[in-house]
């Protein structure tokens, strides 16, 4: 019998070829959204010189000033800092003085910037990252208060933390404030808060949580974005209570509001705390991530396919996490009738980082529990760098 060839049908092929196409978009999305999502979840302790220093004035010639060249961050209004030689040495710069950005090229663009002083290391042109919580070390070479390192006991064991003690011991006797910090930032972020506070009479701690530099690590060693890091708040207040506290005062930045708020949500230690004081706070994840999604150029699909991810348990070990991570009960405009304690919102409008509409929502719905600072200017959490006299003057009246 002669042999019989069977060309498919025109149709059948492009049929075929439309499933491969499908499936091989489907993939690229899924290989997206995870990459996507596992960024946001893991911990980031290596961070990248983002800043040049071009020329260092000489000090002995009067002269306390330096040029770096021009970006976002650096011709920022404010006190910022400076990471140097990987992060062995610090300086703090303040105000600009003048900038040069008529140059073509972006490397030609220069900044002045005054110069404040520097903590340790050697200032030399050459690369620099850029520190905006202005202050380096502990609160004792910081910002000169007295301090004490002690431990929290947590479910994933003991969590190094400060103790700073108040002004005077007469003055708020029993009246504690726990501050935390943000994703993937370090205890000297909150160092900013610490002298107001202080001057105020309250005794203040200052924990790391799990998977910071130095703190236990997960069974995951990832983030959950608050929903399993509120615990060693929790145990934080457990430990102030255990000291004598009376009351407790959270504040949060960033991330740390998000932790804060899951505290009050899930703690039983939620009743001893009195007010609450939130520094462009994670109100709402689904929106934190869409906006981080969008100014990363990840399509809308795989931002929402990430999501998905993160909170299935049948997906959760592609994003690298041990349990769901359901981001819709980090909604705190949806869940607004939930909350109860007194809180003080600082957000900027022009964070670059954390939209501040969810913040204006809330406080819209819940008038009769927030108070509502709204910026305009500073970056991310950097509020107290621009204007620190308005910040402490805010927090005081708000805490007074």
């Amino acid at each position: 019998m002669a042999e019989v060839r069977l060309r498919p049908k025109l149709g059948t092929v492009l049929a075929a070829g439309g499933v491969g196409a499908a499936v091989s978009a489907a993939l690229a999305s899924l290989g997206v959204a995870t990459y996507f999502v596992r960024r946001v979840v893991t911990p980031e302790h290596e961070k990248k010189d983002d800043t040049w220093i071009v020329t260092v004035d000489d000090p002995d010639a009067g002269d306390d000033t330096i040029t770096l060249v021009a970006a976002p961050h650096t011709l920022s209004p404010g006190r910022y800092g400076l990471w140097l030689e990987r992060g062995a040495g610090h300086a703090r710069v303040g105000e600009v003085i003048s900038s040069d950005l008529s140059a073509r090229r972006a490397n030609d663009r220069t900044v002045v910037r005054e110069l404040i002083d520097v903590d340790e290391g050697n200032l030399d042109p050459g690369p620099a990252r850029w520190n905006s919580y202005y202050y380096c070390g502990d609160p004792g070479s910081a910002v000169g208060l007295d301090f004490e390192d002690v431990h929290v006991p947590s479910d994933i064991g003991d969590l190094p933390a400060w103790l700073v003690p108040p002004a005077s011991a007469d003055d708020r006797p029993g009246q504690w404030a726990v501050l935390v910090h943000g994703r993937s930032a370090k205890r000297e972020e909150t160092l900013r808060g610490l002298p107001v506070l202080h001057e105020l009479g309250f005794t203040s701690l200052v924990p790391m949580y799990r998977n910071d530099l130095g703190a236990p690590r997960s069974v995951d060693g990832r983030y959950n974005l608050g929903l399993s890091e509120w615990r060693d708040i929790e145990a934080a207040i457990a430990y102030a209570v255990g000291q004598g506290a009376r009351t407790v005062t959270l504040l949060g930045w960033s991330m740390g509001g998000a932790i804060v708020l899951q505290t009050l949500d899930r703690s039983d230690y939620s009743r001893f705390v009195d007010k609450v004081v939130l520094d462009c706070p994670v109100i709402d994840w689904g929106v934190v991530l869409t906006h981080n999604a969008d100014l990363n150029r990840i399509p809308r699909t795989a931002s929402m396919l990430g999501k998905l991810l993160m909170g299935r348990k049948a997906t959760r070990h592609l994003v690298g996490v041990a349990e769901p991570l359901d981001i819709t009960v980090t909604n705190w405009v949806a869940r607004a009738d939930e909350l109860h304690h007194p809180m003080l919102l600082m957000h900027s409008r022009t964070d670059d980082v954390v939209p501040y509409g969810p913040s204006e929502e809330l406080a819209e719905k819940r008038p009769d529990l927030i108070t509502l600072d709204l910026w305009d200017g500073p970056m991310h959490c950097r509020e107290w760098n621009t204007d620190a006299e308005r910040w402490e003057q805010t927090v005081r009246d708000f805490l007074a």
